[in-house]
């Protein structure tokens, strides 16, 4: 058993898996598809309609809001929902929600541009990407980030300073995670799934481990100068020790031997959300399978020299793995 393995070292420089200091810089090249993005704010507009009649309106001028984020579906007709989003919009609790909401996103400028980094390098991968139409709002957090291939919605209270007095109902964890350096590299994170080709019939704790290892990967071409922080989730603490502690975490999955692991519940111990990966080991933070994934093809990248699409597109797990010739590289 490994028990306490990690110790949390304070760290005051920037190691191996952190790039994003003042140093970085961006690649012209990939900037030249860059375009002027323009972030819509709908929370004005909602929270200032007073009759029914101007919800409806607004839910007429941003069809694509109203169809993907405001759930129509769900209701037997457009009315229904403009009755609905009225009552919401002017609940007290609601204004001062959106209030706090007002104070701390007055300006967006530097999300804006990071944006447009994130879509010029994307079209620089992916000339058929579309740059998407972007919008905020206030959802009551009822939702924080809808991606569709046409719109974006933000749902700007999820991103609410972590000791912020208004809090999503989820583990602290988590929240810690909803803040502001988060948010365009989680949008992203979620984008990358439409690029990362899979093997549907592999199902063991490998796939899993490098699927989200190319997401991270994804992440990090499209966000170079972004810290891994933003990326993973992970506290630079944690991530020094995970780097410190490598031989060790790698041992514990080949040991045991985890990789062609099938078992959902065994997987999850090491692929979903929890607070550490108490198999490794308590102080282990939690999805340390997907760090590992994210090792694994960072050396398959570098190794073949292999371009961000090469990468996306290699569904085959065993070939990914045995092409990276991973070995822990113990912090170096």
């Amino acid at each position: 058993m490994y028990i306490r393995l990690f110790v949390l070292l304070v760290v005051t420089v920037l190691f191996s898996c952190q790039s994003s200091d003042s140093t970085c810089t961006l690649n012209e090249d990939r900037l030249e598809g860059r375009v002027d993005l323009t972030i819509q704010r709908l929370e004005p507009a909602f929270f200032g309609a007073e009759t029914k009649e101007e919800m409806l309106s607004l839910l007429r001028k941003y069809p694509e809001v109203t169809s993907k984020a405001l759930g129509l579906d769900a209701y037997p007709n457009i009315d229904s929902l403009a009755e609905d989003l009225l009552r919401l919009h002017q609940d007290s609790a609601m204004q001062e929600l959106n209030n706090a909401v007002v104070k701390e996103f007055a300006n967006l400028s530097d999300i804006k541009v990071e944006l447009e980094q994130a879509f010029a390098y994307l079209k620089s991968y992916y000339p058929d990407f579309k740059v998407p139409n972007v919008y905020t709002y206030v959802s009551g957090f009822g939702f924080d980030l809808i991606i569709d291939e046409d719109v974006i919605v933000i749902g700007l209270d999820y991103f609410l300073p972590s000791d912020h007095v208004f809090q999503p109902d989820i583990p602290r964890y988590l929240a810690s995670r909803y803040e502001r350096n988060y948010l365009v590299p989680m949008l992203v994170l979620a984008i990358s799934s439409s690029y990362n080709e899979i093997d549907s019939k592999d199902n063991t704790l490998l796939a899993e481990m490098i699927y989200y290892g190319k997401a991270y990967h994804f992440v990090k071409s499209i966000l170079p100068c972004t810290s891994d922080q933003y990326l993973i989730g992970y506290t630079p603490e944690q991530i020094q020790a995970c780097w410190d502690n490598e031989d060790i975490i790698w041992a514990h999955f080949i040991e045991n031997e985890l990789l062609f692991e099938t078992n959902p519940f065994e997987i999850r111990k090491y692929i979903g959300e929890a607070p550490a990966t108490d198999a490794v080991s308590a102080d282990a933070p939690g999805r340390i399978g997907r760090w590992i994934g994210w090792n694994i093809v960072e050396e398959f990248a570098s190794n073949g020299d292999r371009s961000l699409v090469d990468v996306m597109e290699e569904s085959d797990v065993k070939k990914l793995f045995k092409a990276s010739k991973y070995r822990p590289r113990g912090g170096d």
